[in-house]
């Protein structure tokens, strides 16, 4: 029975880690084009997960729906009701990296004007401070988000190893 029921569990992680990677992977290209942005909006809407890694996905998807929608009436409903849940996802589970990733990625690209900026020092500083415990996976990701932000210089760079 404990063997069924490992077997069970290891299924469901190994299908919720390919999750997060595809939601990863898509998240890091959405914002080089529009089609890539509604490709990953697509794929956070379809997760059903209660991960807050993936709800926090899906909450920067309700945000990255603004910039797509040609519904200029739209755009502010959007960003308010993604960062709304994506502050709420973070509250919930303040010492989730991920998370901090996502949110410093959203404030640092969405337009200065909307005003969603207040935490990109505090997501920094976080992420410099607790980099060295993360897993080799999650590493590799903020590496590469640090290697293309522009909240990080050269110097925090370096200490990404």
């Amino acid at each position: 029975m404990k063997l069924i029921l490992s077997f069970i569990t290891a299924f469901v992680l190994f299908f919720q880690a390919s999750d997060i990677e595809a939601l990863r992977s898509s998240y890091a290209k959405a914002n080089s084009s529009n089609e890539n942005a509604r490709n990953f909006i697509s794929l956070a809407e379809k997760k059903t997960s209660s991960d807050p890694v993936v709800s926090g996905y899906r909450a920067a998807a309700k945000i990255m729906e603004a910039k797509v929608t040609t519904e200029k009436g739209k755009r502010k409903s959007f960003v308010k009701t993604g960062a709304t849940q994506l502050e709420s996802i973070i509250k919930s589970n303040p010492n989730n990296m991920e998370l901090r990733v996502i949110r410093l990625s959203v404030q640092e690209n969405i337009p200065w004007i909307v005003g969603y900026h207040s935490s990109i020092k505090d997501d920094k500083t976080f992420i410099l401070n607790n980099y060295a415990k993360q897993n080799s996976a999650l590493k590799s990701y903020i590496k590469n988000f640090a290697a293309q932000s522009k909240s990080f210089n050269a110097d925090d760079k370096a200490t990404l190893k």
